[in-house]
């Protein structure tokens, strides 16, 4: 159980590119993003990299520091932030080593 939980996707968004460990572009649609991401509302629904995302207050209590950039090319990762938990999840599975 609780090597289950220190695996969930808690996101925390920073302020600066510099504090971030992944740079994170939103696309306009799903077919030109790396993952498709599902925003959960309990830590417990979050994920273990499979796209369930649930944002942390706190950077101390993220698994990973995210920034949003501007444009595709200054990010690591293209997300797509669909409305179903059973749509998130990875489209290019060469950047899923990111999150681990």
């Amino acid at each position: 159980m609780i090597s289950s939980i220190s695996r969930a996707q808690k996101i925390f968004s920073v302020d600066y590119a510099s504090q971030a460990d992944i740079k994170i572009y939103v696309a306009d649609y799903e077919s030109k993003s790396d993952l498709s991401v599902f925003k959960v509302d309990y830590e417990s629904r979050a994920g273990k990299n499979d796209g369930n995302w649930f944002f942390v207050d706190y950077a101390s209590k993220a698994d990973k520091k995210i920034f949003f950039v501007e444009y595709a090319s200054q990010a690591d990762v293209i997300i797509f932030f669909v409305d179903y938990s059973s749509r998130a999840g990875w489209k290019k599975k060469e950047k899923i080593h990111l999150f681990y």
